[in-house]
């Protein structure tokens, strides 16, 4: 049989085993333990989540290397796209079909800067995630063939979450460290942002055409912060500087990108404010606190790593954050809830709904 014929059919037969290529949308995702569905666990590494309680409410009950109580940002993605979630790149399980509802390429501890989080050695930084993706392309091309290849990477929705490792894990992880002797906090924050646009573009060089970028955090009101750095329960100062500069700096790049693409590929996702939301008035979210984690110790249960001797909450449904810097599973559903129909507020130039609908046009 000629290779194109040998394509051809088994293009059919796996996007018919998908319910069919208009159905279903790939999904990709970039970026640190936000965003991480286990990568770290096939890595020899201390950023990992791999184990008791991590998971604890997770459909298996059991810690997938999601650094959440259950479902992270991406699994609620996928849940509205009406796919599978998407496998870590690294799972032996992701091949043949699996491949074609897409990866995630996600590394917790790393950042936009190769130096950030050199701490938990083994990670895989970003421009590693990026060679992966076009590793995983061609994999995909040997299953498919060339053309329904690029078709299925440049219809498909890509997540990108960077930059808070940058502050915590870098600039601020230590006094004094090497970035902080080196620049000011403004001029930092030029630096990674111009980083940051090299790191975008390359995604478009190698196919992405509709990218979701979240900005950072309120840095500065996380349990790990206020149990370090808070004098009377009040966010660090000093953190929510430094994310109230990222963040308008993300979104002016964003439109810089789009300009000169001529077209609405980089999404912005004001996770700043969506999280701000939760911090300003947790009860109307039906949280009892968004200041003490449901798993650690210490001051606002922000001190170390949640682990199995850590003080662990009854009702993780009613906890904003679920460890000293992570979500719980029912803040990353509700963060997922603005993406997807979100006003200009949190979501810049469009929402996912309107982004899926315009698509579906085409």
């Amino acid at each position: 049989m000629a290779a194109s014929a040998c394509y051809i059919v088994l293009g059919l037969i796996v996007m018919v085993g998908l319910k069919g290529a208009e159905a279903q949308r790939a999904f990709y995702v970039f970026g640190d333990s936000l965003v991480d569905n286990g990568n770290n666990n096939y890595l020899a590494t201390t950023a990992r989540a791999d184990a008791y309680p991590y998971g604890i409410d997770f459909p298996t009950g059991a810690p997938t290397g999601r650094f959440s109580n259950g479902r992270n940002i991406p699994d609620f993605i996928s849940q509205s796209l009406g796919a599978e979630s998407t496998l870590p790149y690294l799972d032996p399980q992701l091949n043949g079909e699996r491949l074609l509802v897409g990866a995630n390429f996600a590394s917790a501890g790393i950042g936009i800067l190769n130096d950030t989080g050199i701490q938990f050695v083994n990670i895989i930084r970003i421009y590693r995630q990026l060679e992966y993706w076009e590793e995983y392309q061609q994999r995909v091309s040997a299953l498919i063939g060339p053309e329904q290849t690029e078709r299925l990477i440049n219809g498909a929705l890509v997540l990108i979450t960077l930059g808070g490792n940058d502050f915590v894990n870098n600039y601020y992880l230590v006094p004094y460290s090497a970035r902080s002797r080196q620049y000011n906090l403004p001029d930092y924050v030029k630096f990674i942002i111009s980083e940051y646009k090299k790191i975008l573009r390359r995604l478009y060089e190698i196919g992405a055409r509709r990218v979701l970028v979240t900005g950072t955090g309120p840095l500065g009101c996380v349990p790990a912060e206020l149990a370090q750095r808070s004098t009377n329960g009040g966010c660090s100062a000093e953190l929510q500087r430094a994310a109230s500069l990222f963040n308008p700096q993300l979104v002016q790049i964003i439109n810089q990108l789009n300009s000169e693409i001529g077209s609405d590929v980089f999404i912005g996702v004001n996770t700043q404010q969506m999280h701000i939301d939760f911090i300003s008035r947790p009860q109307d979210y039906g949280f009892i606190t968004s200041q003490i984690a449901c798993c650690g110790q210490g001051p606002y249960n922000g001190i170390g790593l949640c682990t199995a001797a850590s003080n662990l909450c009854p009702d993780r449904s009613v906890y904003a954050f679920w460890d000293p810097f992570h979500p719980t599973e029912r803040a990353n559903e509700l963060i997922v809830r603005q993406i997807l129909s979100g006003t200009s507020e949190y979501m810049h130039p469009m929402n996912l709904s309107t982004i899926l609908a315009l698509d579906s046009k085409n």
